[in-house]
């Protein structure tokens, strides 16, 4: 807790038992007061280390994709009374260290939404980044930038920290369930004016590390270019899309 404000992880997961008790041991408790892990069904025993962890545990029956664990993390967050929400990938992709850094941005008050940038400190290709990942989280972060009038690093950071107000305010439940989830989340929070402060995040690429294949990859892009568009023709009062109702 930071002065009264209740710090919530949480941790979409699947198949993360081999980075998950690493991941969760470098979580900064001496602030945060309570950490649940949403099971995306998944194949190996993700759901037995947490058990042991003593984690608060939503276990899906069925895989929801990526966005729908969030759904229930976020829900599940809001139920305990989280005034801060950050979430953290138990893949060990990113340092749950900058947990604390994040939080009290938040807690500051001059910021609502905090994202961990892989490219504001210029180590992303040599932590691992695919050079086809680089390439396109360049292009796409531009685009972006230009369609939603942002100066973003990036749009497609998966470790996010949030007040209770965004979630309580953006319609993120009638986003994808699929990657896009993200993007889409990030958007809605541009349009409705939430202040966004970033923080450089090292990355590890590694074999246990959560990553999505190429066609993913295209699929994901193509999305976010989409929210991009519909951004804009919101904006201009051309189309009226539901994600920024």
């Amino acid at each position: 807790m930071i002065r009264d404000k209740k710090i919530v992880v949480v941790m979409p997961a699947y198949n993360a038992a081999k980075t998950l008790v690493q991941t969760y041991n470098e979580i900064p408790f001496d602030i945060v007061d309570e950490v649940l892990l949403v099971d995306d069904a998944s194949k190996d025993e993700t759901s037995t280390i947490a058990k042991q962890l003593n984690i608060g545990l939503h276990i899906h029956e069925k895989n929801l994709g990526y966005g729908g664990n969030q759904k229930t993390c976020y829900t599940a967050a809001l139920n305990t009374g989280a005034d801060i929400v950050i979430m953290l990938h138990p893949d060990y992709q990113y340092t749950p260290k900058l947990i604390g850094a994040m939080a009290y941005l938040l807690e500051s008050g001059e910021f609502d939404v905090v994202l961990g940038s892989r490219i504001l400190g210029g180590k992303a290709l040599s932590g691992g980044m695919p050079y086809y990942k680089y390439f396109f989280n360049r292009i796409l972060t531009l685009s972006q930038n230009i369609l939603m009038s942002a100066k973003l690093s990036e749009y497609h950071t998966g470790y996010r920290a949030y007040n209770r107000k965004v979630l309580e305010k953006l319609n993120w439940r009638n986003n994808s369930d699929d990657f896009v989830f993200d993007n889409q989340f990030l958007s809605q929070a541009i349009f409705h004016g939430f202040k966004i402060g970033e923080i450089t995040c090292p990355t590890k690429y590694f074999e246990d590390a959560s990553s999505i294949n190429f066609l993913r990859s295209m699929k994901y892009g193509l999305g976010c270019l989409k929210n991009g568009l519909l951004f804009r023709l919101h904006k201009w009062g051309i189309y009226k899309s539901k994600l920024f109702s």
